[in-house]
């Protein structure tokens, strides 16, 4: 039997979304980054936006993620992403403005600018990727680091004494009132994607209708600055950032 005759087109469940890029990615293995770009790439395609999509990509471990997804990018300064995408979206109201942004980015240095182009509804999406570490400069502690979890800064945990208490930042936005749509997802099981996907979807087509500013925050691992195995972080995340960090809608205005 030919090759041909094996794989046919009406068998083709899942194929590479036509945004993406050849490059291969730099992420470690395991992470949930690769999934996160592809639920987005995919979303901007479906919603046929490709040619009017303007992403504002971080400093942290997504600096590359121009690299990745086939549309117009701008490199923010750490942390910054929101308010250069703020002057993006009010410049271009007819495009679709995100920034892709991850806890040391957007919880930290970042904070400030985050609060206030929220608390303004400003019509963007932030995705936000937190793993609870400074993934990309070697794994120390971050704002959202859960209590008696060590990093290379705090290696035998943190200490709320010394360190203070992790920051729910999605909680946080959720009060504002120019927040319209504040979720928190995951990408580690199908139906996890699934959702995730749904919900990004439905963050970009608020920002379309003008509706303010929408989060969608991903509980996610870093296998790498964790120390441990792809699947034991699955795991880990499973069992102990899902319990401080739970999944599920903190806003959702209709």
């Amino acid at each position: 039997m030919e090759v041909n005759e094996i794989i046919k087109p009406e068998n083709l469940v899942y194929e590479k979304p036509r945004l993406m890029n050849e490059n291969p990615m730099h992420y470690c293995p395991g992470c949930s980054h690769g999934v996160i770009h592809k639920l987005i790439a995919e979303v901007i395609a479906e919603m046929g936006m490709e040619d009017k999509t303007i992403g504002i990509s971080p400093v942290g471990c997504a600096v590359f993620a121009y690299n990745y997804i086939d549309i117009d990018w701008i490199e923010a300064a750490h942390g910054r992403a929101p308010a250069i995408a703020t002057a993006v979206k009010r410049l271009n109201p007819d495009k679709m403005v995100f920034t892709y942004q991850g806890d040391g980015d957007l919880a930290a240095i970042g904070t400030a600018e985050t609060i206030h182009a929220a608390n303004r509804g400003e019509n963007i999406v932030i995705v936000f990727v937190n793993n609870a570490i400074y993934g990309m400069t070697g794994g120390q502690m971050a704002p959202t680091t859960l209590e008696g979890m060590p990093t290379a800064t705090c290696p035998y945990g943190r200490n709320i004494a010394l360190n203070g208490y992790p920051l729910k930042i999605g909680d946080l936005l959720a009060q504002l009132e120019g927040t319209c749509l504040v979720t928190r997802q995951s990408v580690q099981t199908a139906a996890a994607v699934r959702k995730a996907k749904k919900m990004l979807r439905k963050a970009f087509e608020n920002s379309m209708a003008g509706k303010g500013t929408s989060i969608v925050e991903f509980v996610s691992t870093c296998s790498s600055g964790w120390k441990m195995t792809p699947e034991k972080a699955n795991k880990w995340m499973e069992e102990n950032m899902f319990p401080f960090y739970p999944l599920g809608d903190l806003k959702n205005k209709e």
